[in-house]
C-alpha cells in the first residue's frame, strides 16, 4: 500500500497537529503491546523456539517509549505554557508507578509465603524493589525476591531517569538550547554511555548482569527516545522528508538491524554495542510508526485488541511473571505452552482489574492535583525562563 487515502491521512495529520498532554499518539499503545509480548514470550520460554522473541529487546523498547513520551509531554507543556512544573511531573509519575507496584509486590510476597518454601521472601530484597535500587541489588547476585517480581529492576532504571532527566531538560531550557542541539547533546550522552560500557566490558571485564541491569549502562536506551522527542518528533514536528526512502530503505534497514542484534554477536557485542544499535534502529521505527500508522505492517499496532494490551502493559509487565511461576508451581505436569496460555489469560484479567481499580483512579487524582501545563514559572523552580 502507498500513503494513506486522503481522508484518513487528513484525520491522522489533524490528530498529530493538535496533540495535547492528554492525547494518544498513534501506534504507541501497539508498541507497548509488542514490548510486553516480547518480555512475556521470553519468560514463558518461547524464545527457545523463536529466537527473535527477546525479553531484553522488549525492555529496551519500553525504555525508549518512556523517554519519548515523557520528553514529548515536557516539550508540549513548555511550548504551550512557557514552563514545566516539575513538582507536578514527579507527583504524576509517583501516582502512575507506585500504587500498582506496591500492590503487586505486596500480593506476590503474600503468595510466595503460601506457595513456596520458607525463606523465599527476603525483607531487604523487597525493600530494594520498593525503594528502586533492585537493579544494583541484582548485580551482586543477592536475589530472594518474591518469585516473579524480578522485573522490577527496570523500574529502578526508569525512576532514576525520572529524577535526573527533568533537571537536565530544565537546564537546556534555561540556556535556550535549540532543539537540534538538545538532540545532539542527548545523542552525545548515548555515545558516552556506549564508551563507558566498552571500558567496563573490554577493560574491566564487567559481568553481563553489571551491564544489563545498571542505570549508568542502560539509560541510553531512554535517552534515544528523549532525543527523538526534542527534535524531528514524528508526532509534532511535521511529516518526514522523502517518505519512500524511509519506507523502502531506512525502515527495512532498521528492522534488519534489530533482528541481527538479537540473533548474532557474542558476549562483548551484547555488552557494548547491542543497546546502542537498538537505540538507533528504534529511532527509525518510531519515526515511521508514529507518523505513518496506516502503512502496511503498522496497521496492526493500532488494532483495538493490540492497543488494549498496550493500555494494560504496565500492570501486565508487573504481574505476568508472578502468574507464570505460580502456574508452573501449581500445575507442574502441564507443558510450557499450556502454562503460557493460562498465565497470559490470567495476566490480562488481573491487569485489567488493576487498571480499572488502581491505575485509572490514580490517573484521575493526578490530573486533579497535578495537571499538565499549569505549572509555576520556571524562575519559581530555580530555572530562569
Amino acid at each position: 500500500m502507498g500513503c494513506w487515502p486522503g481522508a484518513r491521512e487528513r484525520d491522522v495529520e489533524s490528530l498529530l497537529s493538535t496533540l495535547t498532554p492528554t492525547s494518544r499518539i498513534p501506534s504507541l499503545d501497539g508498541l507497548r503491546a509488542v514490548s510486553f509480548l516480547l518480555v512475556f514470550g521470553d519468560h514463558a520460554g518461547l524464545g527457545l523456539a523463536v529466537p527473535l522473541v527477546a525479553g531484553d529487546l522488549g525492555v529496551t523498547i519500553f525504555f525508549f517509549l518512556s523517554g519519548f513520551i515523557i520528553t514529548t509531554l515536557m516539550r508540549l507543556e513548555f511550548e504551550t505554557s512557557g514552563s514545566v512544573n516539575f513538582r507536578h511531573f514527579w507527583v504524576r509519575r509517583a501516582l502512575r508507578i507506585l500504587p500498582p507496584l506496591f500492590l503487586v509486590v505486596g500480593v506476590a510476597s503474600l503468595l510466595a509465603l503460601i506457595l513456596y518454601p520458607p525463606g523465599t521472601v527476603y525483607g531487604p530484597a523487597m525493600a530494594a524493589e520498593l525503594l528502586f535500587y533492585a537493579n544494583y541489588w541484582g548485580i551482586y547476585g543477592i536475589d530472594r525476591v518474591a518469585p516473579g517480581t524480578g522485573v522490577v529492576w527496570s523500574l529502578a532504571v526508569e525512576e532514576h531517569f525520572y529524577l535526573l532527566f527533568p533537571l537536565l531538560y530544565a537546564v537546556m531550557q534555561k540556556y535556550r538550547v535549540p532543539r537540534e542541539r538538545q538532540a545532539i547533546l542527548l545523542w552525545s550522552l548515548c555515545a558516552a554511555i556506549l564508551a563507558w560500557r566498552c571500558l567496563l566490558v573490554i577493560g574491566l571485564h564487567a559481568t553481563s548482569s553489571r551491564i544489563f541491569l545498571a542505570t549508568d549502562t542502560r539509560m541510553d536506551s531512554i535517552l534515544f527516545g528523549c532525543a527523538l522527542a526534542v527534535w524531528n518528533n514524528p508526532a509534532i514536528d511535521g511529516p518526514l522528508r522523502a517518505p519512500n526512502v524511509w519506507r523502502y530503505l531506512l525502515l527495512p534497514g532498521a528492522l534488519a538491524a534489530l533482528a541481527a542484534s538479537v540473533l548474532f554477536g557474542g558476549p562483548v557485542f551484547k555488552g557494548t554495542c547491542y543497546f546502542s544499535i537498538q537505540g538507533v534502529a528504534l529511532t527509525c521505527v518510531f519515526m515511521c510508526a508514529v507518523r505513518y500508522p496506516l502503512w502496511t505492517g503498522f496497521r496492526v499496532l493500532n488494532w483495538r485488541p493490540v492497543a488494549f494490551i498496550g493500555v494494560l502493559s504496565y500492570s501486565l509487565y508487573l504481574v505476568h511473571d508472578v502468574l507464570l511461576r505460580a502456574v508452573r508451581h501449581l500445575w507442574p505436569k502441564h507443558h510450557g505452552g499450556q502454562h503460557a496460555v493460562i498465565a497470559l489469560a490470567a495476566s490480562i484479567v488481573v491487569a485489567w482489574m488493576i487498571y480499572e481499580l488502581v491505575e485509572k483512579p490514580c490517573r484521575r487524582l493526578g490530573k486533579k492535583i497535578a495537571p499538565h501545563g499549569i505549572g509555576k514559572p520556571m524562575t519559581d523552580l530555580g530555572v530562569a525562563g
